[in-house]
C-alpha cells in the first residue's frame, strides 16, 4: 500500500471525485450531502442558496474571522464536471483510482474538485494549528460553471445573500502548468458567439445565380479567416503573449440547404470569438458588420452570447489583496506568471460587480488535462497545493 492511501486528505479528495456530478442533468444532492459532512467535521456553518432553482444549489461554508466586519475572502470552486467518454479512459472516470506513482485518475481531478478540497484542507490545517485569521473566509461550491454558470455564480453575485457575505476578494480556478511556473490569472477574455444568417438568391443547382448565400459565405469566411490570421500572427510574433492576450476566432458550425441540386435561400455560419481585454467591443462589432456589407449584404447577425467587457483585476500596489498574494508567493519561493485566462470562469461574474478576483490552481509540473481523457493529478502535487493554500490564506485573510 502506498504512503498516499492512508492520507486523510487524499481519502477526502478521492471520495469527492467519486461523485459523478457530470453533465448533462446533474443531481447535485450527493455533492451537497458530502459538503455538509465536511462542514460538520470542520465544525463550520454551512448554508445552501438556490437563486437558480432548487436543483442548482450553491453551498457556502464559512470560517468567521476575528474581525468579521472586514470585507471577506471567497474561495470558489464548481461542483460540476464535463462529460466523459468512458471507452477512451484507461481508468473508470469516477473511480478515483490511484496508481503506484500517486496519479489519481478521475474527471474533475484537475478541473476543479481538487481546488475545492484543497481550500477545505488548508482551513482544516490552520484551525488544527490554532490559527485565527482576521477576515472571514467563505468557501463556495457552485453549479453549472461548465455550462456558463448562469444559475450559479452569475445569478448569485446579484442577490442580497451574496451582498451580505461582504466579499472583498475572490480566489477561483486556474490551469495546470507543465513547467515549474504557476500561472496566475487576473483577467479573462469576453465571449461573443455569432450566428451569421446569410440570405441569397435561390434556384436550380445547374445555373450561375448572382448573390447566392454560398458566394456571400465565401466572402465572409475569407474576411473572418484573415482576421483570425492577424491574431495568430500577433501570438507568433510576440514571445510575451499567451493565447489569452489575443482574440481567437473559430468557425464552429455551418447549416443550410435542402438537397444537392437546389441553391439554398439561406446558409447559417456560427463563430466562437474570445475577445482580448485590450479590444473595444463596439469597434469589434462594427468591424464584423463591415465584413457582412463587403460580403454582399443580406446577412443577419444573431448573438448566441455577447458578454460585456469586464475590467481586469488590478495587479499593482492599488490592490491590497494582490499585494498580499504576491508577497505570499515570493516568500514561499513560488514562481508565477500573470496571465489572461484563455477560457472563461466564474471570476468574470465576480469582477463584473466590482470585486477583484484571481484564478490560481496549484498544479505545476503537471500535464494540462482538463476536459481530457484520463484526467489525473498526482497525490504529491495535491498535498503540496494544500501547503501553498495555507500560506495564501494567511496572507489574504490577515491583510
Amino acid at each position: 500500500m502506498s504512503t498516499w492511501e492512508n492520507n486523510e486528505e487524499i481519502k477526502i479528495f478521492r471520495e469527492y471525485l467519486q461523485i459523478p456530478s457530470v453533465h448533462p442533468d446533474i443531481d447535485y444532492e450527493p455533492c451537497v450531502a458530502f459538503l455538509k459532512k465536511q462542514a460538520q467535521n470542520l465544525g463550520l456553518p454551512l448554508k445552501v442558496y438556490t437563486p437558480g432553482g432548487e436543483k442548482k444549489p450553491i453551498v457556502v461554508i464559512t470560517w468567521i474571522g476575528s474581525n468579521p466586519e472586514l470585507p471577506s475572502i471567497v474561495l470558489n470552486s464548481h461542483m460540476d464536471v464535463v462529460p466523459v467518454f468512458p471507452n477512451e479512459w484507461k481508468h473508470p472516470p469516477f473511480g478515483a483510482e490511484m496508481d503506484s506513482e500517486g496519479r489519481i485518475f478521475a474527471r474533475g481531478s484537475q478541473d476543479m474538485k481538487c481546488v475545492g478540497m484543497q481550500h477545505l484542507a488548508a482551513i482544516r490545517a490552520l484551525r488544527k494549528a490554532g490559527i485565527q485569521l482576521k477576515r472571514t473566509i467563505h468557501v463556495t461550491f457552485v453549479p453549472d460553471e461548465e455550462l456558463g454558470g448562469k444559475p450559479g455564480m452569475a445569478m448569485f453575485v446579484h442577490t442580497d445573500d451574496f451582498k451580505k457575505l461582504n466579499v472583498g476578494f475572490s480566489l477561483d480556478e486556474g490551469i495546470a502548468s507543465a513547467t515549474d511556473v504557476y500561472p496566475v490569472y487576473y483577467a479573462e477574455r469576453f465571449i461573443i458567439q455569432i450566428h451569421f444568417k446569410i440570405s441569397g438568391t435561390t434556384g436550380h443547382g445547374s445555373l450561375l445565380h448572382e448573390n447566392t448565400a454560398g458566394v456571400k459565405l465565401n466572402h465572409l469566411l475569407r474576411k473572418m479567416m484573415e482576421f483570425r490570421q492577424e491574431e495568430e500572427n500577433k501570438l507568433k510574433n510576440n514571445k510575451n503573449f499567451t493565447i489569452g492576450d489575443v482574440t481567437t476566432i473559430n468557425l464552429t458550425q455551418i447549416h443550410g440547404g435542402v438537397q444537392s441540386n437546389v441553391v439554398p435561400p439561406m446558409i447559417e455560419a456560427v463563430f466562437d470569438i474570445r475577445v482580448a481585454v485590450t479590444v473595444d467591443p463596439d469597434a469589434l462589432i462594427q468591424k464584423i458588420e463591415k465584413f457582412c456589407e463587403e460580403s454582399g449584404g443580406g446577412i443577419e447577425i444573431e448573438f448566441e452570447q455577447k458578454e460585456p467587457k469586464v475590467e481586469p483585476t488590478k495587479i499593482d500596489a492599488s490592490n491590497i489583496y494582490w499585494t498580499a498574494l504576491k508577497q505570499a508567493f515570493d516568500d514561499a519561493g513560488i514562481k508565477t506568471s500573470t496571465q489572461v485566462f484563455p477560457g472563461a470562469t466564474d471570476s468574470r461574474y465576480v469582477r463584473l460587480v466590482g470585486i477583484p478576483a484571481i484564478g490560481f490552481s496549484p498544479m505545476n509540473n503537471t500535464p494540462v488535462l482538463l476536459h481530457d481523457n484520463d484526467e489525473y493529478l498526482k497525490a504529491d502535487t495535491y498535498l503540496e497545493g494544500i501547503e501553498i493554500y495555507k500560506k495564501i490564506l494567511k496572507a489574504l485573510a490577515n491583510v
